[in-house]
């Protein structure tokens, strides 16, 4: 666990590049940067990400959690909200939820010619799928393991 610190630098923290996403799903998001902030105090209840969008970049495939809430919150630049019901373009100071359990598929595009920062806060929760909108995937965890990428019936991603 980390030291129990009470405040961070949240641009000091070391970033994920890209995705885990499978090849053939990942060149939209591979400059995408995460900075894991819950993770510096030991949170395990709900997960914290300042999330870096370059232009260009998507923050994910669109996709929607069966047992997570997922919230974003934009600090700087300009994102668009791609959901089932159309583009929302997104500045700072505002946000958007996702209720765990709703089918919307949904992810943010920097369609701008600038950088874009925002907040995600999501459960973090021992048993979770996430459903990909567009293409024929799911990941699934469960009892708190590592998610598994499997096509959306179950299948290995490399069995058709």
């Amino acid at each position: 666990m980390p030291d129990s610190k009470a405040v961070i630098v949240a641009n000091e923290v070391k970033p994920r590049l890209g995705t885990g996403y499978p090849a053939q799903y990942a060149d939209n998001c591979k400059t995408r940067e995460k900075r894991a902030l819950g993770d510096q105090f030991g949170l395990n209840q709900f997960g914290v990400n300042l999330t870096t969008l370059p232009p260009g970049c998507w923050s994910s495939l669109r996709h929607w959690h069966a047992a997570e809430d997922e919230f974003v919150y934009v600090v700087e630049g300009e994102i668009t909200l791609v959901d089932d019901h159309g583009e929302h373009v997104l500045k700072p100071g505002m946000c958007a939820g996702f209720k765990a359990g709703s089918s919307n598929g949904h992810h943010l595009i920097n369609r701008t010619d600038r950088i874009a920062h925002y907040i995600e806060v999501g459960s973090r929760l021992d048993d979770e799928e996430v459903v990909y909108s567009d293409v024929d995937m799911k990941l699934t965890r469960r009892n708190g393991g590592a998610y598994v990428q499997t096509r959306k019936d179950g299948s290995p991603l490399d069995s058709r």
